[in-house]
């Protein structure tokens, strides 16, 4: 948080601001305020209930389909694992106030921009979209129906909050899916033009902002802006993929790394090694990989090298979360491969590299011999194998219009459980929030 006292001179006493009551004409009422409410914005999308790892991981738990199993004690990921949220759910009440304390700060900053210096008016403003564009497009995936499900223009989402809703207790009402969506595209669109080349050291660059609408495009089923947008951030000149899958996890920023939250002693939060991890990596053991996933791999893949066996009890984890300081990867090179391969194969192009060449680049390095030809099945589960327990299992299970089987229990991609509720603390305050369909 950005905590300012304001000092003057009164009858020979000194007078301090109670910094509770300190109000945005105070705070952003200057460059430097501006410059270091940004960053408090950054610290809002590092959150744990946002992308310090909660949402990577209760995505896994929510599309998990018998791949991967929760085994530990607290109540609110175990009702995501088994489809059955409250309306109290922690978990989704928690990630609704940081992405929108985040999108406050964003709009705190969007609305002072007079006051920023002019030659880096365009970079803050851009960076401001970003993390406004990026945590409405978390909530959407969350707490509307998909985009694959169609109906976007009456499906409800999440309320649009803008410059002018800062700090407001207006009773904002749900915009739709298609509205949501489209206001995520103009943040994004709008900031890719403003911003820098080249890497910004875990916060918004062009190739981020590119990472993301190439994501968020995919999400809507757009293959030709994905696969554009993915090739703009590959032929940028500004990432490489790492030598080798293990280098990629459990340190700090790498060559291959678009966007991730850093973490350290004195800040930052890793969840998902808090319960990915075996305790003896610092973690909780929460979450079991199953055979049924492991079975996908090549004996001779070095991805499932990657997993281990949990020294106090033998069920396996997976070695990305080992490391408490180690950075949350939120995006990768190998996903923007990936997508451009995907894409160009379901329109028939070859934009930057054909889809096998592109498959290839993550495939060998995985130490796997060179595919000879690729249909879509064979990238997809290249995906699924790459980008395992990242965050992407629901959101691909959706927009692939995919079923998740738990069990004896079947939730098509548009299941009415597979979205989160509205929280009921929400609802208590802003009468006009309506509940999403099955829930009470």
């Amino acid at each position: 948080m950005v905590a300012l006292f304001v000092v003057g001179a009164c009858d020979d006493k000194l007078e301090l601001s109670d910094p509770e009551r300190v109000g945005p004409s105070i705070v952003f009422s200057s460059d430097a305020n501006v410059k270091s409410a940004l960053l408090d914005a950054y610290d809002g999308l590092s959150s744990g209930s946002l992308f310090g790892g909660n949402t990577l991981r209760n995505s896994e738990l929510l599309g998990s389909g018998g791949e991967v199993n929760w085994s530990g004690t607290f109540n609110d990921p175990l009702d995501i694992f088994n489809k059955q949220m409250t309306t109290i759910n922690a978990e989704a009440a928690n990630t609704w106030i940081a992405a929108y304390d985040a999108i406050n700060a964003a709009n705190n900053i969007l609305a002072s921009l007079s006051v920023v210096n002019e030659e880096d008016r365009d970079q803050v403003k851009g960076e401001a979209l970003f993390v406004r564009g990026i945590a409405l497009f978390e909530l959407v995936r969350l707490y509307g129906k998909p985009y694959s499900a169609g109906n976007t223009a009456t499906n409800l989402a999440v309320p649009i909050m803008l410059e002018e809703d800062r700090n407001s207790v207006a009773q904002v009402s749900r915009a739709t899916v298609e509205e949501v969506y489209q206001q995520v595209l103009s943040d994004l669109g709008t900031a890719e033009g403003l911003l820098n080349e080249g890497r910004n050291n875990n916060k918004a660059s062009r190739g981020a902002v590119a990472a993301i609408l190439s994501r968020v495009h995919l999400q809507m089923g757009s293959y030709q802006s994905a696969r554009d947008a993915a090739n703009r951030v590959i032929t940028s000149g500004n990432y490489s993929l790492n030598a080798s899958y293990a280098a990629c996890f459990n340190g700090v920023t790498t060559n291959e790394d678009i966007f991730d939250i850093p973490v350290s002693n004195a800040d930052g939060t890793n969840s998902m090694v808090t319960f990915f991890a075996a305790t003896s990596a610092g973690g909780r053991g929460d979450i079991q990989i199953l055979d049924s996933h492991l079975n996908l791999y090549d004996t001779d893949d070095n991805r499932l090298s990657l997993f281990y066996a949990d020294p106090s009890n033998g069920r396996m984890r997976s070695g990305k979360w080992l490391n408490p300081n180690g950075y949350v990867k939120i995006i990768r090179l190998a996903e923007m491969y990936l997508t451009r391969a995907e894409c160009n194969f379901r329109l028939g192009t070859s934009t930057g590299d054909t889809p096998l060449n592109d498959v290839n680049q993550v495939h060998t390095r995985a130490g796997l011999t060179a595919l000879g030809s690729v249909d879509l099945a064979a990238i997809l589960l290249e995906r699924r194998l790459e980008l395992a327990h990242e965050g992407h299992r629901i959101h691909d299970t959706k927009r692939l219009q995919g079923t998740v089987i738990e069990g004896t229990n079947t939730y098509p991609y548009d299941h009415d459980l597979l979205v989160y509720p509205i929280p009921q603390r929400e609802r208590n305050v802003n009468s006009n929030l309506t509940q999403n369909s099955g829930y009470f």
